[in-house]
């Protein structure tokens, strides 16, 4: 594992407002007696793979996510809680700052970056994205679309049905040669940063190749309240 040069990015940078409740973040809510993000990290730590687990939260929150690590998780010298940015990306920067802080940031440094609440995660997503990210410099979890997909560009009315054949649901995780994401980032104007929210798309707009990593029907985002129940329901089936 010495010197592997991927790094777990964990992005729990969310305030978990859909959820209705805005006092505490839906990461920390709890599935099968344990926070959600704990689940998340949990994964991660078990892939020997992980030089480190970069885990990217809100400032007033980082104190609080370090004691559930130190309680639930006994292994966790390889878990670092950081600070996240504004964006999506922005925190998907911070990561990267804090791999070039300790001198690990060159070409072959791959991150591994993943919904914080996206607790049903395989070893298999991981070793894959790990794989391809190494090979391909970057890749995408996906799966097919299941539902027709129904454009509306005035959200009144159907402007285009796509051909469901080629369409793709996007999961995390999501993984890239970091220094390279990190290059196209910056090549960016502070509109095109506006509009990218989706790390992949950098690269799509940059003409660069994502490889597809598939997803699992499971590895779902929790989001709403009914995700929590559907959540219980996976675990239970476990």
């Amino acid at each position: 594992m010495e010197n592997s040069n991927v790094f777990g990015v964990v992005l729990a940078g969310g305030k978990g407002t859909r959820m209705g409740n805005v006092e505490k973040p839906k990461q920390f809510m709890e599935i099968g007696n344990k926070p959600i993000i704990i689940h998340t990290i949990e994964k991660f730590v078990l892939n020997t793979e992980f030089e480190q687990v970069l885990v990217l939260s809100p400032k007033q929150w980082i104190k609080h996510t370090e004691d559930l690590i130190r309680k639930y998780i006994p292994n966790h010298d390889r878990v670092v809680v950081i600070e996240g940015g504004s964006t999506r990306n922005e925190t998907i920067m911070n990561s990267i700052a804090y791999i070039e802080k300790q001198g690990k940031l060159n070409e072959d440094t791959v991150i591994v970056t993943h919904d914080s609440v996206r607790p049903f995660l395989t070893h298999r997503i991981l070793e894959e994205n790990i794989k391809y990210a190494k090979e391909y410099g970057a890749c995408d979890t996906v799966i097919a679309a299941t539902d027709t997909i129904v454009e509306s560009r005035d959200h009144a009315l159907v402007t285009d049905i796509p051909d469901r054949s080629t369409m793709y649901q996007g999961q995390t995780p999501q993984s890239f040669k970091a220094l390279h994401l990190r290059d196209l980032y910056q090549s960016l104007s502070e509109e095109e940063k506006e509009i990218l929210t989706d790390a992949c798309k950098i690269l799509v707009i940059k003409g660069e190749k994502v490889h597809l990593v598939e997803g699992e029907v499971s590895n779902i985002k929790i989001t709403y309240p009914y995700d929590l129940r559907v959540a219980e329901a996976l675990l239970g089936g476990k």
